[in-house]
């Protein structure tokens, strides 16, 4: 690892935590250059949905790169991009009664966060969004400005304006609607608050720390937006695709977004592909006003419409609630079983357990990648283990994975209790 740690920058991250060098990887699998395999919980941070390489949407890249398929177009028009679009409406938008134009933006998920924030002040003509505690939406710095992770936002160097944070679901307890906060502040012409171009939000804070939106304080959300003519704008860059169970997170509620982004899993293969749906009442942009080198990457076209078939029925959708409820099932039993002050939180296959305990995650994590096992932390401060296998992980993988995490659990445990002796 010489090569890294003498020329790659400081900002290296997940490397630190997870010191191997991957060369090769298969659905829930990932094998390092001495030939050791690891289980992979991580998924490239919900990237990798439809777990590594899966051979339909290899097999439909590989097709598309040996007959020559152009790559790159920009915006001009390609056939792998009409390809995209007409599987998406089929098999997307249109069973869900949902009407939007799509933008492909530059190709990571901060891209698709600028260009909606951007296109709800365009269209508003009102420069403040109001986004959630705990909330991560990127790292550029419209994005981070809706951030509130504050050491992430220290890494801006400059003042993050034009924005301002409310308290998410549960910030200030199960019995406490903070959204009560919310709609006081804007009715309230003594509260400070200007009526906001847009309100940005995760149904679940991922990194935030796996925090899960209820249903009705979504419905309310929507309907406090409608009423007040803002922009609601759905985050759905890790939770979209999939991860929840539905294709979109804000399905179970019912709700319907004025915008959504999405990313990560989109292209279904790790390639970055990055779109924001926009009701076409709000698509306002002049021809050029938003754009970005990368936008027309035909290849993460071709493996995104291939991973649209996935969708054609419930199958996956299904599974991944089993497999959810499979996790949750055990992950609860474990903490009960070691009488810690601790929580299980998520949906579908993104799931989290919250220690009150400091360093206990981070612990577990740690013990986990011994037994070969990939896991991180979530959370302000990394207080969450945080579980985001592939989708489409085997019942018997996931099952080993939850046997390595309950074998971590009490490895931490028992060198924390070593420390104190």
């Amino acid at each position: 690892m010489n090569t890294f740690e003498t020329y790659e920058s400081e900002v290296r991250g997940y490397c630190r935590n997870f010191p191997a060098v991957f060369a090769t990887a298969k659905g829930a699998w990932m094998t390092d250059t001495t030939g050791r395999r690891y289980l992979d919980f991580f998924s490239g941070a919900g990237v990798l949905n439809y777990g590594h390489n899966p051979d339909k949407i290899k097999q439909a890249l590989l097709a598309y790169l040996m007959r020559d398929g152009i790559t790159h177009t920009l915006d001009m028009y390609s056939e792998a991009k009409e390809a995209f679009i007409r599987r998406f409406q089929d098999v997307i938008l249109q069973p869900r009664g949902l009407s939007y134009k799509l933008q492909f933006p530059g190709p990571t998920g901060t891209n698709a966060v600028e260009a909606a924030l951007k296109l709800a002040r365009k269209v508003t003509g009102r420069d403040q969004v109001v986004s959630f505690t705990n909330a991560f939406h990127g790292m550029t710095l419209g994005s981070l400005a809706v951030t509130g992770n504050g050491f992430k936002r220290a890494g801006a160097g400059v003042s993050l304006n034009h924005t301002a944070s409310v308290p998410f679901d549960g910030y200030l307890g199960s019995e406490v609607d903070t959204l009560d906060y919310f709609e006081a502040m804007l009715v309230d012409n003594g509260s400070g608050m200007e009526l906001p171009a847009a309100v940005i939000v995760e149904t679940v804070q991922a990194e935030g720390g796996v925090n899960v939106a209820g249903t009705a304080w979504l419905r309310r959300l929507r309907e406090i937006t409608a009423r007040h003519g803002i922009v609601l704008i759905v985050d759905d860059i890790q939770v979209g695709c999939g991860r929840t169970g539905h294709f979109f997170s804000f399905e179970e509620a019912g709700i319907v977004p004025d915008i959504v982004t999405l990313s990560k899993s989109l292209s279904g293969y790790g390639l970055p592909l990055a779109l924001v749906l926009i009701k076409p009442e709000l698509d306002q942009w002049t021809p050029g006003e938003h754009n970005g080198t990368f936008r027309g990457h035909c290849p993460a076209f071709v493996t995104a419409t291939a991973a649209l078939g996935f969708w054609t029925n419930t199958l996956l959708q299904d599974a991944v609630t089993s497999k959810g409820d499979m996790a949750v099932e055990q992950l609860t039993r474990m903490v009960k079983a070691q009488g810690l002050d601790a929580s299980v939180r998520g949906r579908g296959l993104i799931q989290g357990v919250a220690f009150s305990e400091p360093g206990l995650a981070s612990a577990i994590s740690q013990a986990c990648f011994e037994r070969g096992l990939v896991i991180e932390t979530a959370g302000i401060d990394d207080q969450v283990l945080k579980l985001l296998p592939s989708l489409t992980i085997k019942e018997d993988e996931l099952q080993h994975g939850l046997d390595i995490i309950e074998t971590s659990l009490r490895a931490a445990l028992s060198r924390d209790l070593r420390k104190a002796a």
